[in-house]
């Protein structure tokens, strides 16, 4: 960050008076810019015994596959934003969402919520920001062509959940040397 949003004037990093961490700070009019990790929210989208995923047409990790997340916009709540990004990835509407993983991503400043729900119907198809979509049985996952660690790890408690019927929250962090694979 170098300009005020505010005022458009420089801005420069210090520990404001008052607080404990550094902060852009605007050399004129004093503004404090806080800086605050980002929400992803998404659905985890199973049919019977089906799980839906989309193939990325978009940056990053392009031509991989996802469940169908992406950052919340302002003034929607998690859920709200999980049913957005499954309908504008993947065509589909879920119901019965139920929270079921949380991830903390410290190095990137991001929080992943992804939700527990229920295919509607078997119709969906390829939003914008989707190549393909598809309903995948456990063993036809392409688990080498996940997009992210989120979304491996999401499926990987997922199916070990399905087994005894109980699906606890899961909130885990994950650094960037869990990241690298």
């Amino acid at each position: 960050m170098k300009y005020c949003s505010q005022c458009g004037k420089l801005v420069a990093l210090f520990i404001p008076t008052g607080d404990n961490r550094p902060r852009y700070v605007c050399s004129h009019c004093q503004t404090i810019h806080y800086q605050n990790p980002k929400i992803v929210a998404g659905c985890l989208p199973v049919y019977k015994e089906l799980i839906l995923l989309c193939k990325r047409a978009i940056e990053p990790r392009k031509s991989f596959w996802t469940l169908p997340a992406g950052f919340m916009e302002l003034g929607e709540t998690t859920l709200q934003a999980a049913q957005r990004e499954t309908w504008e990835e993947a065509l589909a509407t879920v119901e019965q969402l139920e929270l079921y993983t949380v991830f903390n991503l410290p190095h990137i400043s991001q929080v992943y919520m992804i939700f527990r729900a229920q295919l509607k119907e078997p119709k969906f198809g390829s939003g914008e920001e989707s190549y393909d979509v598809q309903l995948f049985n456990e063993t036809d996952i392409p688990w080498q062509q996940l997009a992210f660690p989120t979304i491996e790890k999401t499926l990987q408690h997922y199916f070990v959940d399905r087994q005894s019927g109980s699906f606890p929250v899961r909130v885990e962090d994950i650094t960037q040397s869990i990241k690298k694979r």
